[in-house]
């Protein structure tokens, strides 16, 4: 089978396409005819080897994580899905999985969930990672509701673009920054009031917030906690707050580890069967040009996803 590999940490220009094995199922495992997957920011951390130290992985490997498929087999302690299922879920390496740029992925079970029946399997392969973590984000860790003001800080891109939707859906005001195009875009995803983040510092425009969603990450996070009122809650999926600055302004805040589980992916394809949740695709490329949808999603113009369709061959 073909997958999109590295065989050492670098640039999107170290990407090759090789033919290797197709894998087995472990026993807590599925093995998927992978028909579409995802590039997220993380993938570009793992591939740049910015956390080798922390995950290291055995090179060459598979690079991605989103996935969308068709199963193919399973392991025999796996039950929540079988043979000839559409699902969607995370099949990352340095989660012990094969990873998810190749025509077929081996992925542990607790990891997917069947897809929504009402989406493409290129919509569904664009979700899973940025769907969930707005879910734990918003719904969990924040614990969001009705009439609630929240700021979301960079919502113009996977995460954020998911996590509007679902923000707008609990009924909840949500400001955000943008910039450009993305400006319009985020309107469009229903957002109340858009700050544009190159002409504009929103600590100066936003205060009394009873929750921030951060996804810019760098020192914006601190800033962020500003605009809180006391007892407001703060997430980054990125930066790590000054936790002394925190208890001063007498808030919660908190870095955010995602994690896509099949609980979590189950509410997503609610929220997506019901209307809630729209998938958002910028653009795709296939499987011979990933080094190409890494450098489109690292090129700081991407609204929503860039996805990669695969069609998966023996």
């Amino acid at each position: 089978m073909r997958a999109a590999q590295i065989k050492d940490y670098g640039h999107a220009s170290d990407i090759e396409i090789v033919v290797v094995d197709k894998p087995t199922a472990g026993d807590d495992q599925v093995v998927v005819a992978v028909q579409a997957a995802s590039i997220n920011p993380f993938d570009t951390i793992i591939r740049e080897g910015y956390m080798k130290d922390n995950i290291p992985l055995n090179l060459p490997v598979t690079l991605g994580g989103d996935i969308a498929g068709v199963v193919e087999s399973v392991g025999n302690s796996v039950s929540n899905v079988k043979v000839g299922d559409t699902i969607y879920g995370q099949a990352h390496a340095v989660a012990g999985n094969s990873g998810a740029l190749a025509e077929f992925a081996a992925t542990k079970s607790d990891q997917v969930a069947i897809a929504p029946k009402n989406i493409t399997p290129q919509e569904a392969a664009s979700l899973p990672l940025v769907g969930v973590s707005a879910i734990q984000g918003l719904l969990e860790h924040l614990e969001l509701s009705s009439g609630q003001k929240l700021f979301i800080h960079g919502a113009a891109g996977g995460i954020g673009s998911i996590a509007i939707q679902i923000a707008k859906h609990v009924g909840a005001y949500v400001a955000v920054t943008a910039t450009g195009d993305g400006i319009d875009y985020v309107k469009s995803l229903g957002a109340d009031e858009v700050i544009d983040y190159k002409a504009t510092d929103f600590t100066e425009s936003l205060s009394d917030f009873d929750a921030v969603f951060e996804l810019a990450g760098g020192q914006d996070f601190d800033k962020s906690l500003a605009i809180l009122k006391k007892g407001g809650k703060a997430v980054s999926m990125i930066a790590t707050a000054d936790q002394t600055k925190a208890d001063e302004l007498g808030v919660t805040a908190i870095t955010q580890s995602t994690g896509v589980t099949t609980d979590r992916l189950n509410k997503l394809t609610t929220l997506v069967e019901d209307g809630v949740v729209k998938p958002q695709i910028d653009k795709v490329f296939p499987l011979d040009q990933t080094k190409e949808a890494f450098e489109a999603r690292e090129s700081g113009t991407v609204r929503g996803k860039v996805v990669v369709a695969i069609a998966a061959t023996d």
